[in-house]
């Protein structure tokens, strides 16, 4: 019998996949050598791939009885998943304005203390050379490797 995981994972994958066939309709510009489809139907595919391991590792796991998922496990933190989503609202909302680089170096500093809150200064040093390094090598890649430009801020010209 299929669980949450396994339900989540086959709807993940059901959507991906219709979101990857809207990709086919998009239309192609013959002066540009890679579509503008090419890097949503990686990822579109990508999570498909992921939603659908997911079911089946799902199906494949062994079964606790109820009783002992009750009393073994913490109980889902609801409130986490929707300050996430508020956080990623802000990234968007604030990446005009600061540009890609500074808005992704607040945006992963803050998930990162967020999901993983640092006690210690070490662990505020984790926090940004992470944040950092994310936003300098998403940085780096898009513009550079993939000569893909992102948005400068209003503010900042950064």
């Amino acid at each position: 019998m299929i669980g949450k995981d396994g339900l989540a994972g086959l709807v993940v994958s059901a959507a991906s996949l219709v979101l990857f066939g809207l990709t086919l309709t998009l239309q192609e510009n013959p002066l540009v050598p890679i579509g503008p489809g090419f890097y949503p139907r990686i990822v579109l595919a990508l999570t498909a791939a992921l939603g659908l391991a997911l079911a089946v590792a799902d199906l494949l796991a062994p079964r606790k009885p109820a009783a002992a998922m009750q009393t073994a496990g913490a109980r889902p933190h609801y409130a986490a998943v929707a300050i996430q989503f508020g956080l990623f609202g802000l990234y968007v909302i604030a990446m005009p304005t600061l540009g890609f680089r500074i808005a992704t170096f607040l945006y992963v500093a803050a998930a990162n203390a967020i999901l993983d809150p640092p006690r210690r200064p070490a662990q505020w040093l984790r926090v940004l050379a992470l944040a950092l390094a994310t936003a300098l090598a998403s940085w780096f890649v898009f513009e550079h490797y993939l000569s893909v430009l992102m948005p400068r801020g209003r503010w900042t010209d950064f």
